[in-house]
């Protein structure tokens, strides 16, 4: 699956193969690595996938909870910080929200489309865009050490319906 196709709608997709594709990735990219992919890690991750849609910590939490789980804040930021040094998911700082990584085997920066109606998020992981910026910053003396580019627009779906 490419980048531009993560965030499809619904409707446009199987869902359910989505996010079984994403924790079957993830089992062997943390298996191959050597990184513990425990049940709580796989179950956060699953929520994150549970919608193409940013989610918040909290509410993680709340999904956690609302199974049966006993879980707090700081051990569902520690699942989320496993799984973004593993490749796994994106932090969208602009949301304060995370979405799944759609290509984690491949390390990269991310270039993120949000529309600001419906919420859904493309990643373009775009290698030329990722060069440019960090080819800029060269020039400039500055060193580049973390990249994410958030563009807020409206997706297809919306600008149609304005």
């Amino acid at each position: 699956m490419n980048g531009l196709e993560q965030h499809k709608p619904l409707t446009e997709h199987d869902h359910a193969g989505c996010i079984e594709d994403a924790m079957a990735t993830a089992e062997l990219l943390c298996r191959d690595s050597g990184l513990r992919f425990t049940a709580l890690r796989r179950h956060v991750l699953a929520l994150v996938w549970e919608s193409h849609k940013p989610i918040g910590a909290y509410d993680i939490l709340a999904g956690l909870r609302g199974e049966g789980r006993r879980a707090a804040p700081p051990t569902v930021y520690r699942a989320l910080e496993f799984l973004i040094e593993a490749g796994l998911v994106h932090r969208l700082d602009s949301l304060n929200a995370f979405i799944g990584c759609p290509d984690p085997a491949r390390m990269h920066t991310g270039q993120f489309l949000i529309c600001r109606d419906c919420r859904t998020v493309t990643e373009l992981a775009d290698s030329d865009i990722e060069e440019l910026v960090a080819e800029k910053a060269r020039q400039r003396g500055f060193t580049a050490v973390r990249q994410i580019l958030e563009i807020e627009g409206l997706c297809k779906r919306c600008s149609l319906c304005s």
